[in-house]
C-alpha cells in the first residue's frame, strides 16, 4: 500500500506542496499497517482478549491477518501473518482463527473488500446484544451514513463455514453489521476506509447508549446525515496518521 494510499487526492496534492511540511508517517510495511490497525482499534474498544481478527488482501492475492495466539495490543509487525487465498499459511509460526473462513468468503464474493474485521467490541456489542440499531444523534456517528444490517441469526461461532457463509451473503454489499448476540463485522476498501467505519461504528453505538440513558434524545433524519457525512469514502483525512502516530509513539517497536 503507498503511504497515503486512499487520501483525498486534491488534499493530498494541497498537503505535498505545502512549503515546510512535515511527513505525516515514516515509510510502513504493509505488516506494519496490519499491526498499526490492530493497536489503534484496540483503544476504540475493539478489545475482547485474544478475540477477533482482521484481514487485508494484497495486490497478489494474498492476505495478511493478525495470529490467533496474540491479543492485537501486544503484536507487531513480524507477528503478522500471510495466507493464501484458501487460507494456507506462508511464512509464520503462528496459527490463525478457525473462524478465519468468513474472512476468505467475504474476500472472495466482495472483490471491492480488501479489508474486513471482525471483534466483539464493547458499545456496538451492547447493541447487538440488544438486537437493535443504534440511531445517529451527532456528527461523529454519522461519519459513515445511516444503513447498519443487523444480522439476527446467530447459530454459533464462525468455525462452521455454513454459518459464516450465511453471515456473508446476509451482510451482501453493506459496509457493516451488527452480528446479533455475538459482535461488529466492518469491511472496507483499503485499511484506512475500514478503520473510519469501525471508529464511527463504536462511536456511534457509544453516543447513542448514553444519550437514551440520559432519557433520549432527537436523532439525525436521514437527510441530516447526509449532509455532515464524509463526502470521501477514503475515510477522514488525517485521522488514519494521527492515530497510527500515537500508536508509534507510545511503543516504536511495533513496526519492526
Amino acid at each position: 500500500m503507498k503511504k497515503y494510499d486512499g487520501l483525498n487526492q486534491s488534499m493530498l496534492e494541497r498537503f505535498a506542496t505545502r512549503p515546510g511540511r512535515k511527513e505525516l508517517l515514516p515509510e510502513l510495511s504493509e505488516k506494519a499497517q496490519v499491526a498499526l490497525m490492530c493497536r489503534m482499534l484496540i483503544r476504540e474498544g475493539w478489545d475482547e482478549h485474544i478475540a477477533g481478527h482482521i484481514t487485508y488482501r494484497l495486490e497478489n492475492g494474498n492476505i495478511l491477518t493478525n495470529p490467533w495466539e496474540l491479543a492485537w495490543g501486544e503484536l507487531t509487525a513480524s507477528d503478522i501473518v500471510t495466507l493464501d487465498p484458501k487460507g494456507n499459511v506462508l511464512d509464520s509460526d503462528w496459527n490463525v482463527t478457525p473462524a478465519i473462513g468468513l474472512h476468505l468468503q467475504l474476500h472472495a464474493m466482495r472483490p471491492d473488500v480488501h479489508v474486513v474485521i471482525h471483534n466483539h467490541p464493547h458499545w456496538s456489542g451492547i447493541w447487538a446484544c440488544m438486537q437493535k440499531v443504534p440511531p445517529v444523534y451527532d456528527q461523529a456517528s454519522a461519519y459513515c451514513g445511516v444503513e447498519l444490517p443487523l444480522y439476527d441469526e446467530y447459530e454459533g461461532t464462525f468455525e462452521n463455514e455454513a454459518t459464516s457463509l450465511s453471515a456473508v451473503e446476509a451482510l451482501g454489499d453493506a459496509k457493516w453489521a451488527l452480528l446479533a448476540n455475538h459482535g461488529s463485522l466492518v469491511v472496507g476498501k483499503n485499511l484506512r476506509q475500514a478503520h473510519l467505519r469501525a471508529i464511527t461504528l463504536e462511536w456511534r453505538s457509544k453516543r447513542a447508549y448514553e444519550v437514551e440513558l440520559a432519557g433520549g434524545g432527537r436523532p439525525l433524519s436521514d437527510e441530516e446525515v447526509k449532509k455532515v457525512s464524509i463526502a470521501d469514502d477514503n475515510g477522514f483525512p488525517f485521522v488514519w496518521e494521527a492515530m497510527a502516530r500515537k500508536e508509534l509513539r507510545l511503543d516504536p517497536g511495533l513496526v519492526d
